[in-house]
């Protein structure tokens, strides 16, 4: 099952697009249909299952009144994670793509149409996991439903988590809901919905799946501990984490090199993540991660095209270390990095620097960036192919790449339990976990030819990378937070988490007003930001969607506070 979504049937689609839409498009006539008990079977359950996991990319690109834009809906969320946050700009032009311009200077408005698309994006995947889960109630032919069920409530509660990490205030859909029903985004407990769906999961997935992709019982209780994180449940956050660290089945990767290949992509790091795929037969290269093409470096490069979510000067400054190869946790923004400073290794996997290999493309050029002078010298790379990897089809083929973007990964998970452990008060065990990340950081740089080597190989003449462990025990919870804290930016960076982290850990407002005062000093655009408000722990509901749901002239949705 390496790309899920290839192998959904003509038939299904047509049953989907009957029994399933979205309930922003209610009034829109189907243009095919078959009666649901055609599809009250395992076949059609299964057909249906996968059609809710192909939402998983927010792409779906089948022309039909239900077309998403692929940039707000994607997978690796790089415009509210990363754009939002301190660890990325828009990039490219200030014209092109200015939604996203609006983003990361919080001048959010409920008539972004990056908004509405998003959500949308994510009630289409609730809509088809929701039918998967009708047809299973009525289908007789298969014995034991609850693994089938267990997928479903799973990638139910997957797109509910990323409404619920935005809006806050959305309408949780169950099965059982009427779809012609207008509903109220005030009236439900979403993230206790949301626990209530991965604890199904976890109880009922098996430990491992018989086709890749599929979501185990540990990406299920990964997941649910994450929900715990995010409800400061912390006790309940590491009884989960804990059962998937000793579980046995994942493991650190040998470098973080392997993490992002299409090698390595589905081996024991990850617990979760939307498969991809290049070359497959797909129309235009459809399975490439459509919705992260424009976040490559421009004309000059290898790829061609466009330019954006390019790396914060903040972000690359935060790698520095000091002599025993540990993070600067307070003054790290204090002056920009040069050569001479000894840096995390994780730098140059993470970020593209001039003359500094760019995986096996060659050395990263100053002409790879559209515009330099407005957001700046980076690029971004975590995502992006080697060299045979890329896709041959399509509009700047390059572009699409087959790497998987992970959910949940091992490390992700070994430094949300050293937070769990923090907040528990168990600061050598929180201490022992981020050692374990630091200490997989320390096997491997980018060496000349950009294939990982030694941090010590004589060929590296563009850093000196410099990574260590915690070895003096944690007595202070203060200080131990930072550091759990400072690990998960460097080693999460630009996969979509730091916006959300931010937000839940209460520090939003001050980390993000401080970042945009210092960037702005030589990101002269980020002074045109009025800064972070309390407004902006949330988005506001979309325009669109409020007119969707007016009832006798009012609207059921009440829009978020300050909009």
């Amino acid at each position: 099952m390496k790309r899920i979504k290839v192998i959904i049937s003509a038939l299904l689609l047509a049953g989907i697009i009957a029994i399933s839409c979205s309930e922003d498009f209610l009034e829109v006539a189907p243009q095919a249909s078959f009666s649901q008990e055609v599809l009250e079977n395992e076949t059609g359950v299964q057909a249906a299952l996968i059609s809710a996991y192909s939402m998983l990319d927010g792409w779906q690109n089948d022309g039909s009144a239900f077309q998403s834009q692929p940039w707000p809906n994607s997978s690796s969320n790089w415009i509210f994670g990363s754009v939002a946050s301190d660890d990325a700009h828009k990039g490219s032009t200030p014209s092109d793509q200015p939604e996203i311009l609006e983003v990361e200077l919080f001048r959010w408005a409920p008539g972004n149409t990056y908004f509405d698309s998003k959500w949308r994006a994510m009630y289409e995947g609730i809509s088809r996991a929701n039918t998967a889960l009708n047809l299973l109630a009525n289908a007789e032919d298969i014995a034991n439903p609850n693994p089938i069920a267990a997928e479903a409530r799973f990638l139910r509660a997957h797109y509910h988590f990323d409404l619920w990490k935005l809006w806050v205030n959305v309408p949780y859909m169950l099965e059982t809901y009427d779809p012609l029903e207008k509903r109220s985004n005030t009236d439900d407990d979403v993230i206790s919905l949301i626990i209530q769906d991965l604890q199904f999961a976890a109880d009922n997935l098996p430990a491992t799946q018989g086709e890749i992709g599929r979501a185990s019982e540990g990406a299920a209780r990964a997941y649910l501990g994450k929900a715990y994180l995010y409800n400061q449940d912390f006790a309940n956050a590491k009884q989960e984490f804990d059962l998937v660290v000793n579980s046995g089945l994942y493991e650190l990767l040998p470098s973080v090199a392997d993490i992002f290949t299409a090698e390595l992509e589905n081996a024991g790091e990850h617990l979760f993540s939307i498969q991809a795929s290049a070359n497959d037969g797909s129309t235009n290269g459809a399975n490439g991660n459509w919705g992260d093409r424009l976040a490559y470096p421009h004309e000059g490069s290898p790829f061609g095209c466009c330019g954006f979510h390019q790396p914060s000067q903040n972000l690359v400054n935060a790698h520095k270390t000091d002599p025993n190869g540990l993070p600067l946790l307070d003054t790290f923004d204090d002056s920009d990095v040069t050569i001479t400073d000894p840096v995390d290794p994780r730098l140059d996997w993470t970020v593209g620097r001039d003359d500094v290999p760019f995986k096996e493309w060659g050395p990263h050029q100053s002409f790879w960036i559209r515009d330099r002078n407005w957001a700046g010298p980076y690029s971004q790379k975590k995502f992006l192919p080697a060299p045979g990897d890329a896709s041959l089809v399509g509009w700047r083929p390059e572009q699409l790449s087959p790497i998987n973007v992970p959910i949940i990964r091992y490390a992700d998970v070994l430094l949300m339990l050293a937070e769990a452990e923090v907040e528990l008060g168990n600061l050598e065990r929180a201490r022992e976990l981020v050692n374990m990340v630091r200490t997989r950081a320390g096997q491997s740089a980018i060496g000349p030819d950009g294939l990982s080597t030694s941090l010590d190989d004589s060929g590296i003449t563009w850093a000196t990378y410099n990574v260590g462990t915690y070895d003096d025990p944690w007595t202070d919870t203060d200080l131990a937070r930072k550091a759990v804290r400072h690990e998960r930016r460097l080693e999460l960076a630009l996969e979509g988490h730091r916006f959300f982290d931010l937000k839940r850990w209460g520090v939003a407002s001050e980390v993000l007003n401080n970042y945009l005062t210092t960037e702005a000093e030589t990101r002269a655009y980020l002074s045109d930001s009025n800064g972070f408000e309390d407004r902006h722990m949330r988005l506001p509901i979309p325009s669109l969607q409020i007119e969707l749901n007016k009832v006798e002239g009012g609207s059921l949705y009440t829009q978020n506070p300050g909009y």
